[in-house]
């Protein structure tokens, strides 16, 4: 008798920065989502697809919730987490271990509604000396809502992660799967790209620049003969002309060192050999024109 197969959708949910993205690219097993600490770096929804026997998991990781929208990205950001929570049978509600519960976490608990799933997860527990404070924070927290599971994790090392996939197991539905068994990912390939390329801009630029940059794919295509090489070429979007000098830096230095650095996550990624090129160009307050931004986070 053929075995039925199973789905179950999640979603991951937290404050900027509680580690939601490093958790995603933690199950899956691949880098799919940018990780940085900056606040901010995700900015829709991205889907991460692992297939274990009969049952698909489909993660979908949500951008930190803003509690006060400043732009219109912002607002397409909120709106991401509203519709992942919806399509969701289970919701992983990630709480950082290094900082206090704060208001902002305190009221995105209230929203849930008594009949959804969801597991709270205290990540980052490898940097807490004091064990005695995770037992703080779940009865903290666990006054605020009736969690269906509560789970000590280290989305970077790992910790917790085996009773985690047991734990979301239990709310897989039989169903067909809705995606093909080996896919990782909904996301274009040169949406991951722009993604990697981003992640490398944020790390390396100064606080007040990072939220207002974006990457927009111009050309990802595999050279058809000669040497296999993958040809990327990017475009760094920015609001102000200072800051296309600051992305540059003196003499194009730092431009250099962005490209190298995200080139190397790019030929780890795509295993194949990467031909990158970057350009910065000025668009004054994409973040409030819809259009620019359905293009770049279209993929």
């Amino acid at each position: 008798m053929a075995t039925q197969s199973k789905t179950v959708f999640t979603a991951i949910m937290g404050l900027a920065n509680a580690g939601k993205s490093t958790l995603l690219n933690t199950l899956t097993g691949d880098k799919i989502a940018a990780v940085t600490p900056k606040p901010q770096t995700t900015r829709t929804r991205i889907t991460g697809i692992v297939t274990k026997d009969e049952t698909q998991y489909v993660f979908i990781d949500t951008p930190g919730v803003i509690p006060h929208a400043k732009n219109k990205l912002n607002e397409k950001m909120n709106r991401a987490v509203r519709e992942a929570r919806s399509d969701a049978d289970v919701i992983l509600f990630i709480a950082d271990m290094t900082r206090r519960t704060s208001e902002a976490e305190q009221a995105l608990i209230a929203k849930f509604g008594e009949t959804e799933n969801v597991i709270l997860l205290l990540n980052k527990i490898d940097a807490v000396k004091d064990k005695g404070r995770i037992a703080e924070r779940i009865d903290v927290l666990s006054k605020l809502y009736d969690f269906t599971d509560v789970i000590p994790i280290s989305a970077r090392n790992g910790e917790g992660i085996d009773e985690l996939w047991a734990e979301i197991a239990k709310f897989a539905k039989e169903s067909p799967h809705f995606f093909p068994d080996g896919k990782i990912t909904d996301r274009s390939e040169g949406y991951l790209a722009s993604e990697m390329i981003r992640e490398k801009l944020l790390i390396n630029l100064d606080d007040e620049i990072p939220h207002g940059i974006a990457v927009g794919i111009e050309k990802f295509a595999e050279r058809t003969s000669g040497k296999e090489i993958l040809d990327i070429e990017a475009i760094i979007y920015c609001e102000r002309e200072s800051h296309k000098g600051i992305i540059i830096g003196k003499r194009g230095a730092l431009l250099k060192k962005i490209g190298e650095e995200a080139r190397a996550d790019l030929e780890n990624f795509f295993r194949i050999k990467v031909n990158l090129k970057l350009w910065v160009k000025v668009k004054e307050d994409w973040r409030n024109r819809e259009q620019i931004i359905e293009n770049i986070l279209k993929d």
